[in-house]
């Protein structure tokens, strides 16, 4: 090969940013869609075209190397319109199910598969410390353990449906301390972990230990620092550690731009990334730039030819074990599988079993001939808002943005027929009336709240309380009726203990996807609650960050981690 054959397979690009026309040119070895980098339209049929245009494109060149397209199905193929989108990982370590995260992993899998795409940059296994962090919901939860079962379960499924497997972000990404940088602009995310090596390696190496057990033949890595040093430019960390000690013969990846934060010019941040361990570089716009910026620096001797070598070799090996050679492209178009009954029954028993019952006075399961039953709140009937962030667009959106059921709807389809359900976004149910203008009575009040969607770093928080006009509905709703059933669809923990006492029941959806109604069936009955805390729920946001391993003087949380109630089958 030559080198610029070999620094081409280095080189990952956004799709928006490059014609197949130069993947070719330049030997580009990886095309990705990041959040929001779908086709137009956004249809399974759009999506492997112009996964085969580009995957023609490496195929024209002398070599004929097959590209790897990648995507971050972090919940199902979640950039896809119409696509099963599974609940959040917060979800899944509350169900804590390494068997049912696999079968997951697994149907993801083959809804990437049918539109072409081979490389997953999932699973996240973050160990994550403090809830204030905009990526809580990516982790499965608090515990060391908890997480690396749920990820190497993710790897398995993954790597067994034939797609590629990408454990992120390595290593110590949710152990950053609250506003301790200003390098990209966040209070914790792409942060500085202040931890030693020994904290280091129990409780964040484990689950990276347990993903290449697994299988795992990527690892991405992470845009925070460990005591001041960037991920990115760690020698000990990617080459020492994870490549010598851990023996990972794979590749790393670098995050979204993230060679741009390290110290000095372009030029060096290129050098020191490389030279650090980083095999392929996602430089999603100006490729060119860090084509000619590697060469320039083999020419001139700080990257050795050596180390080329040996990150094309890492590529070029798992691009063999995946079989893109023999097939660069999936066999089948079998589109039916995207977003199918099989799948999105999967998706409803894992909302089922992700739930968690934090206070019951006698109120649930509801009775599904209850009479009345008065629904409030705009996550109730919001299909984005329910799914969160990292679906059709990076930081998600609200409505109707893609195919599935609302809580609403999934309200409507379990109660039975003579069952009158009334909604109003705003808990305002004058209307519901009898014929003298008496407010009707109501079996029970259910109001939905939580937060609006969000992604990474723009999810960092400072407090953690309800919204003031969500707040204010629940108040109106406590006003109209006896018994009050509270959903909270967040992607963690909200700070909720001056409300609790008004609640007669609250429930914990996490961010369940596009099956709302699996939320429907447990608060009726259909489904007992099984889920369990896999993050500590905080009394106040002064104990923040709290977990199960804080110190006792920062006071009892509201509830422990593995806390919940449970109901009958």
């Amino acid at each position: 090969m030559s080198l610029a054959e070999k620094i081409g397979q280095m080189t990952q690009v956004e799709k928006n940013s490059i014609t197949p026309e130069d993947v070719t040119t330049y030997f580009v070895g990886s095309v990705l869609s990041g959040g929001g980098g779908f086709p137009r339209p956004n249809t399974p049929e759009a999506w492997r075209a112009m996964v085969v245009a580009y995957q023609e494109a490496a195929l024209a060149t002398p070599l004929g190397i097959p590209l790897l397209y990648g995507v971050d199905a972090v919940h199902g193929h979640n950039n896809l319109r119409g696509a099963t989108i599974f609940p959040h990982n917060i979800g899944l370590g509350a169900a804590n199910d390494p068997a049912l995260v696999e079968e997951i992993a697994r149907a993801t899998a083959a809804e990437l598969h049918a539109t072409g795409v081979q490389w997953n940059f999932a699973p996240v296994v973050a160990v994550t410390q403090d809830i204030r962090w905009g990526r809580t919901y990516e982790g499965y939860g608090e515990a060391t353990a908890l997480v690396s079962d749920l990820g190497a379960a993710f790897v398995r499924g993954t790597q067994g449906a034939g797609i590629l497997a990408t454990p992120k972000h390595f290593i110590g990404d949710g152990a950053t301390a609250f506003g301790s940088s200003t390098t990209g602009g966040y209070l914790l995310d792409q942060e500085d972990a202040r931890i030693d090596e020994a904290t280091l390696r129990r409780v964040h190496l484990p689950p990276y230990q347990a993903a290449l057990a697994a299988g795992a033949r990527s690892v991405m890595a992470s845009f925070s620092s460990w005591n001041g040093d960037k991920v990115h430019g760690s020698r000990y960390l990617l080459t020492d550690l994870l490549k010598g000690e851990l023996g990972f013969d794979g590749f790393v990846v670098s995050d979204w731009q993230a060679i741009d934060q390290l110290p000095g010019d372009y030029y060096s941040d290129v050098v020191t990334a490389i030279n650090a361990g980083v095999d392929m570089v996602m430089t999603p716009y100006d490729y060119r730039a860090f084509i000619a910026t590697l060469t320039r620096a083999v020419e001139q001797g700080d990257v050795s030819q050596e180390r080329i070598d040996d990150a094309v070799s890492r590529i070029l090996r798992v691009k063999f074990e995946q079989g893109l050679f023999e097939q660069p492209l999936a066999a089948e178009e079998d589109f039916a599988l995207v977003g199918g009954a099989a799948h999105r029954a999967l998706a409803r028993t894992a909302v089922q079993r992700s739930l968690v019952l934090l206070k019951n006075e006698d109120v649930l399961p509801l009775a599904t001939d209850a009479g009345l039953i008065l629904v409030a709140g705009a996550a109730a009937d919001d299909i984005g808002r329910q799914a969160g962030g990292w679906t059709i667009e990076w930081q998600g959106g609200s409505g109707d943005i893609t195919e599935g059921t609302s809580i609403l709807d999934g309200i409507r389809e379990v109660v039975a027929p003579a069952t009158q359900v009334e909604f109003d976004r705003f808990g305002r149910f004058e209307r519901v009336v009898d014929a003298a203008g008496a407010p009707l009575p109501a079996a029970a009040c259910i109001g939905v709240v939580g937060e609006e969607p969000y992604a990474e770093g723009l999810g960092d928080r400072r407090t953690l309380n309800l919204a003031d006009h969500e707040r204010d509905m629940l108040a109106r709703l406590r006003e109209r009726c006896a018994r009050l059933v509270v959903v909270i669809v967040s992607g963690r923990p909200l700070v909720i203990t001056e409300e609790l006492p008004q609640w007669d029941a609250l429930v914990a959806a996490w961010l369940p996807g596009s099956e709302g109604g699996g939320v429907a069936d447990v608060l009726f009955g259909a489904a007992p609650f099984t889920g369990k805390l896999s993050f500590t729920w905080p009394a106040s946001n002064e104990q923040l960050p709290i977990n199960s391993s804080s110190d006792p003087a920062q006071g009892e949380p509201l509830f422990p981690l593995g806390f919940g109630l449970t109901t009958a089958p």
